[in-house]
């Protein structure tokens, strides 16, 4: 893991913030963000088909435009730290029968690490205008606001 300025429990990181993504679709979305966890140390190569296994059973847009893509359960052993990426879709995505999210955050979580970052997405994300701003802030305010 990284050190300094950019390190916060390693659990979330500012190179996986990326602004305006450019997936246009779910399984891109999920494919990227799977990546990216994985390139930061976060999970092993077979966490992204835990994602979508996951996806198979439940469907992580959970309303507000935001979707929040993660393992399924009998898969945690993929995971090796827990971790957080951030990605924004100022246009949004189709995430399945047309629900648009415009905020997508991919959670890899060992034990109960996940819980307070959870909270912090549930009270930063409380309404849909709340996701808007969200959207438009930059890397720093993100960062910032999830830290």
């Amino acid at each position: 893991m990284e050190s300094g300025t950019d390190f916060h429990g390693g659990i979330l990181l500012k190179k996986n913030i990326i602004r305006s993504h450019p997936s246009k679709t779910k399984e891109e979305a999920i494919r990227a963000m799977g990546k990216v966890l994985k390139d930061g140390g976060y999970v092993t190569d077979r966490y992204t088909e835990a994602m979508f296994e996951k996806e198979k059973v439940f469907n992580t847009a959970i309303g507000n435009s935001i979707a929040i893509p993660h393992g399924i359960e009998s898969m945690t052993g993929e995971i090796l730290n827990s971790g957080i990426a951030i990605f924004t879709y100022p246009n949004g995505i189709d995430w399945d029968d047309g629900r648009i999210v415009k905020l997508v955050i991919g959670v890899a979580s060992v034990g109960d690490d996940h819980m307070t970052a959870l909270a912090k997405i549930a009270e930063a994300c409380e309404t849909e205008e709340a996701v808007d701003r969200i959207v438009k802030m930059n890397e720093d305010e993100i960062y910032n606001l999830f830290k």
